[in-house]
């Protein structure tokens, strides 16, 4: 289930992250939902949406870091 703009994003997603972030949460969810459409190319026995959830929170972390509060703040 690929996510066509940012307000069809999960309220966790919605509620944490900045604009920028969500847009790179969708871009790399919907990537990784084309790229692991078939279970033997995921690991372990994860869904096709827990592999691409999975991809897109570790594409955030490459450009935000979360506060202890929960929100996101883009790394310097």
């Amino acid at each position: 289930m690929p996510y066509h703009q940012n307000s069809d994003l999960p309220d966790s997603v919605k509620d944490s992250l900045p604009e920028h972030g969500q847009d790179i949460y969708r871009e790399a969810f919907n990537s990784a939902w084309k790229q692991y459409d078939e279970p033997e190319e995921r690991k372990g026995n994860r869904s096709r949406e827990e592999t691409a959830h999975a991809v897109a929170w570790s594409a955030v972390k490459k450009v935000y870091k979360r506060r202890e509060i929960g929100k996101w703040i883009k790394k310097e």
